[in-house]
């Protein structure tokens, strides 16, 4: 799993508790971003599902943990969204993703932040766990 969501959680933890005492809202929210590959592993990608599995397996630990503290803890798992991650894959995984993704209008990040809006705008007594947003012509 990825350190980042450990060490942005544990710095953040405190001010969410104290947010959800102290806000007119009554809850705080944290909402982690993970993707379909914590859902369906790909050949070549298996660091990557490691990561987002375990993203969503701490996420839902968390929701656990905090939920009696109104602190709700959600995640969004985007499918293919317009980013430069391609270009960070190896040669061979690159271009059979290149492959599999022809033709398709992938995900804009603004989606995303759509999906995250969703989740913490919602009245107090509404927990929204968990996300899933593909493309349209996304199948996996």
């Amino acid at each position: 799993m990825c350190r980042v969501c450990l060490y942005v959680t544990h710095a953040a933890l405190p001010h969410l508790l104290r947010a959800a005492e102290d806000s007119p809202r009554g809850v705080a929210d944290l909402v982690n971003i993970s993707s379909t590959a914590g859902r369906v592993a790909r050949p070549g990608t298996a660091v990557y599902n490691l990561t987002k599995f375990g993203v969503n397996g701490f996420t839902e630990a968390l929701r656990q943990e905090l939920s009696q503290k109104r602190v709700r803890v959600s995640v969004v798992e985007p499918g293919t969204v317009e980013t430069e991650l391609s270009m960070h894959l190896r040669d061979g995984v690159r271009q059979a993703v290149e492959r599999q993704i022809a033709g398709m209008e992938p995900l804009r990040p603004e989606d995303v932040a759509d999906a995250v809006s969703y989740i913490v705008t919602r009245d107090r007594r509404v927990a929204v766990n968990e996300i899933l947003v593909r493309a349209g012509e996304q199948t996996w």
